[in-house]
């Protein structure tokens, strides 16, 4: 097999149309195996999706809206961004539709049909020569019982993914796959390459003190509504020390806290405080859960750590294709370092997007920076 040939693309351009043309033209290459597109939410509509598939013609094509997109222009806001991929890679994709009414058997039945598409002709699914990679409406709720049936038949490949972003609104999400941006669905995608690569997670937070016990919960609705014993939102402040009418968005997103599972820390966010004292998370909590307040590290050295790791395992990369949370996003734009942090983004040849939550391996996940690493031929 050829060489794999990756072709990075982005335009800041306020007519969609235009801002597709010039992407297409940036990452235009003979036979690509994919094209991924990150497009800005507000881009995104049934004339754009037409669009997309008249400049690309018959070419794979995945992706999704977002809450920023990444890219060599940096991480910005009401842009598109691409990558397209040729030559040493192959790639089986599925899509996984009516997830309100997700069978998990059927998300490992998918899971199970794209491994034998890949190995019929190919080479037997490895960890060191096959990554997954998910796609997810957002706004569905579905990411856990999703992710966790997929896994299960994956072996030991790993995946990571992100769930589709609709900037700070959180009213609407789309898939785009043949040919339309669709909600209630997932794209699951098995890529296989000779190519040294890694799949990778990153956070910028560590436990600190305070156990909080989860004794009442809805997971269904991702609320909980007890900790402690006691409502949930009073008990969260008392334990960061603050007043329940302290709480904001913002302090959710620089206080959250953490799961250990496995011997290792997931981060586990929190959405809002309602109206009743309970607690809103981005993932689904059950009652019994021990979590842990966190607190922050430097998300700039973390970040340089993580892509100095990376280098050190596989070399300069070609491509990093990463989905970061929309928390992280918003906690640059407060810090007034997302300048530096897409700089520092585009030095390393990443093309993502900001997400509604993270997938890495069976877990959803939050406030984390999740991807493949792809280097050079070896």
């Amino acid at each position: 097999m050829s060489a794999l040939k990756i072709l990075r693309g982005a335009s800041v351009n306020p007519d969609p149309a235009k801002a597709i043309a010039e992407v297409a033209a940036a990452i235009a290459q003979p036979d690509p195996a994919l094209v991924v597109l990150f497009v800005a939410p507000e881009a995104a509509s049934s004339e754009l999706a037409a669009v997309i598939a008249s400049e690309f013609g018959d070419v794979p094509i995945v992706g999704c809206t977002t809450a920023g997109e990444i890219g060599p222009l940096g991480y910005l806001d009401a842009s598109i961004s691409g990558v397209s991929l040729a030559g040493d890679i192959r790639v089986a994709m599925s899509r996984i539709d009516d997830l309100r009414g997700f069978n998990p058997v059927g998300g490992a039945e998918t899971a199970q049909r794209l491994v034998a598409d890949l190995e019929r002709g190919g080479a037997p699914l490895r960890s060191d020569n096959t990554f997954a990679f998910m796609l997810i409406d957002g706004l569905s709720g579905m990411e856990e019982i999703v992710v966790s049936s997929v896994s299960r038949s994956l072996g030991d490949v790993e995946l990571f993914g992100g769930s589709a972003g609709d900037g700070t609104r959180f009213r609407q999400t789309g898939i785009y796959h043949q040919g339309k941006f669709r909600e209630d669905c997932a794209l699951l995608m098995l890529m296989q390459t000779s190519v040294p690569f890694r799949v990778f997670k990153t956070q910028h937070f560590v436990p600190a003190e305070g156990k909080l016990v989860v004794t009442g919960a809805d997971p269904v609705r991702r609320i909980v509504t007890e900790i402690n014993g006691e409502p949930a939102g009073l008990e969260y402040a008392r334990v960061i020390g603050l007043d329940v009418k302290e709480l904001t968005p913002l302090l959710f997103a620089t206080h959250p806290v953490v799961v250990r599972m496995g011997g290792h820390d997931y981060v586990r966010s929190i959405q809002k405080v309602n109206d009743d004292g309970s607690l809103t998370f981005f993932c689904a909590i059950e009652e019994g859960v021990v979590l842990t307040v966190a607190r922050g590290v430097d998300l700039i050295e973390n970040l340089e750590r993580q892509f100095s790791k990376l280098r050190d395992e596989i070399g300069p990369p070609q491509l990093i294709l990463g989905c970061d949370c929309i928390l992280r996003h918003l906690e640059c734009k407060q810090r007034d370092i997302r300048e530096r942090v897409g700089a520092i983004m585009a030095a390393n040849n990443v093309v993502g997007f900001g997400t509604y939550g993270e997938q890495y391996n069976a877990m959803h996940v939050n406030q984390t920076f999740t991807g493949v690493a792809i280097g050079c031929q070896s």
